[in-house]
């Protein structure tokens, strides 16, 4: 494979030479700024080989090099090595920007390159203005892929389905009269949406162009009298055809946004951290644009009460899956022969048992001992190695049902395991119901309560490189803005409805990955004469293995949350598996 990307390093390098680019910057995403990618926008994992799901990359005809974070340094080592890559870890001192690396290796007068259409209004703001402090031009120079990719996987072209109102609980126009009344609101005539899951949840509708995430390819634009979706027709069966006609809804050839941006006039309020800097190019001079963040992107991230208990119902089936999957663990370890990726697979199968299952949430991530460093290891076939009675397994998984989407991470002890090992587990699991527990008034953004997970591992100068919380869509991507809970500052606030995880960690390189994630819903708690306050409310259910506590450094509260934690998971989880089953979950719920 290595030898493979060298050669495809060359002939890229034809390609930008062709077009005068003395370097190329490869935004690692499609024109829908997407983090999960239909197989044609592959393009970073096609020219590098890394195939993690964050990444960018910038070449010139002599270098070049792969940024990505934390969750992915040592994969990226692995996948980059021998390509003539070099791995840059963002957010690490003294690691330069891509405008700082090719400032520092080309000189004034540079041109760069790189595919508009993959790069967000904001993205390529900032990187022309970076690379203009070093005297070197930005440009457009659209796909150099079309020319050196051969048998590109072509786009996909499966029918979209309807998402029904019984689980979202308000029809789509519904929805769309909530955003007119906002765009009204802005003092707009109109707004653009291309963030996949913004256009999905709007329209309840659903497709499978990406895995694991429940969307289709497509623009839509809302003005104060045409509702337009531009999709590959050949995706749109007859009779939802129809359907969205009956209702108002023009579909329409998805390249045929452009055309219908040219001819637009007033004002169209444009995302510019969801919308590529080629549509933005592409908008008629007689408009006028207002950047703000997405309508859609605010509405779905604040749940109802109606897509709240979906989502129950969504982590209830998840449970009693991961209930039997955990009883076969415990019953299959140490006597038969399994790896790896056996687990994966299992993990699929107990959750396809569930009605209403789409398939998974993500590719689950099953790390034993030293892979559960690998924050988000991909085991495949080949990589999985064999599972013993021993030692520690991470195991990060989550499903896709109609109901809602769960993402949920358990470390399983498999034999007995170390002191330190226990310490660093407990002190991760002081941080997950620390977060679960914690109060704080109305308008806080999440980089304000992050303490809450971290506290206890700091206290013993332990950290963790990745965020704490992200959010979770409802039957849509497992991973949805616009809130973090996390270090770095994010202005958004956590508002009640709002569904995110609670995941802090510890890794140790070579020897084991801890991770206790559950999926907490923001709600509120009390006014008093200083304000609103707001909790959170668990909604996962699953067993956390305490065989790993170290019970003295839990306090009598942390405890009794996890008491009663688990009194929950046996009463909501028990009446839906057989006696085996039953009598395995009694054991695991017991109170400490």
């Amino acid at each position: 494979m290595k030898v493979i990307i060298q050669q495809r390093l060359v002939r890229l390098r034809q390609e930008m030479a062709k077009s005068g680019l003395d370097a190329l910057y490869i935004s690692g995403t499609d024109p829908h700024q997407s983090e999960y990618l239909p197989d044609y926008w592959q393009v970073r994992e096609f020219i590098s080989g890394f195939n993690g799901s964050a990444g960018f990359l910038m070449i010139t005809k002599d270098a070049a090099a792969l940024w990505t974070d934390s969750r992915y340094f040592l994969q990226a080592t692995d996948q980059l090595a021998g390509t003539g890559i070099d791995l840059m870890k963002l957010r690490v001192e003294g690691t330069p920007s891509p405008a700082e690396w090719v400032g520092n290796l080309l000189p004034a007068q540079s041109l760069i390159g790189t595919d508009a259409a993959c790069l967000s209004i904001a993205q390529f703001k900032t990187l022309k203005q970076s690379l203009a402090s070093n005297d070197q031009k930005l440009t457009d120079c659209g796909d150099l892929m079309k020319t050196i990719w051969e048998n590109r996987p072509p786009l996909p072209l499966d029918p979209i389905f309807e998402h029904d109102t019984k689980y979202t609980g308000r029809t789509r126009l519904e929805k769309i009269e909530l955003i007119r009344q906002q765009t009204k609101a802005a003092k707009a005539q109109a707004t653009l949406l291309t963030a996949l899951d913004d256009i999905a949840w709007t329209f309840n509708l659903r497709g499978c162009d990406i895995s694991y995430n429940p969307v289709f390819l497509s623009f839509a634009l809302i003005t104060e009298t045409t509702i337009s979706l531009y999709i590959d027709g050949e995706k749109v069966l007859p009779g939802l055809n129809q359907k969205l006609v009956s209702e108002g809804i023009s579909v329409k050839e998805y390249a045929a946004i452009y055309e219908d941006l040219a001819l637009l006039s007033g004002k169209i309020l444009i995302d510019p951290d969801r919308t590529n800097q080629a549509l933005l190019e592409a908008i008629s001079p007689d408009a006028s644009i207002s950047y703000q963040l997405s309508i859609p992107t605010i509405l779905k991230a604040t749940k109802t009460d109606h897509e709240l208990e979906m989502i129950k119902l969504a982590m209830r089936k998840d449970g009693i899956a991961l209930v039997k999957f955990l009883y076969w663990l415990s019953k299959t370890v140490g006597t038969e022969e399994i790896n790896e990726y056996d687990v994966l697979l299992k993990l699929d199968e107990f959750r396809a048992t569930q009605d209403g299952f789409k398939g998974a949430s993500f590719y689950s991530i099953v790390g034993y001992n030293g892979n559960g460093a690998i924050v988000h290891r991909s085991v495949t076939k080949e990589t999985a190695a064999p599972i013993k009675a021993e030692g520690i397994l991470l195991i990060d998984s989550g499903g896709q049902y109609l109901e809602g989407t769960t993402d949920i991470t358990r470390t399983i002890a498999l034999g007995k395991v170390g002191t330190l090992a226990k310490e660093d587990y407990t002190l991760v699991l002081k941080g997950t119901i620390g977060l679960a527990e914690v109060k704080f008034p109305a308008n806080t953004p999440g980089a304000n309560i992050d303490l809450a997970a971290r506290q206890a591992l700091w206290q013993t100068g332990r950290n963790y490189g990745h965020g704490t919380g992200h959010g979770i869509g409802f039957f849509l991507n497992v991973h949805e803005g616009p809130m973090s809970i996390r270090q770095e500052y994010n202005n958004r606030v956590i508002e009640p409805g709002m569904v995110i995880s609670d995941e802090p960690a510890f890794y140790r390189e070579g020897q084991y990955g801890i991770r206790t994630e559950n999926v907490i819903a923001c709600r509120e708690w009390i006014t008093t004469d200083y304000g609103r306050f707001l909790q959170f409310e668990t909604l996962t259910l699953c067993p956390i293995d305490t065989r790993l506590i170290e019970r003295k450094l839990l306090s009598e509260s942390e405890i009794n949350w996890l008491n009663d934690y688990h009194h929950r998971c046996y009463d909501e989880l028990s009446p839906f598996v057989n006696d085996e089953e039953k009598e395995f979950l009694k054991q695991t719920t017991a109170a400490i």
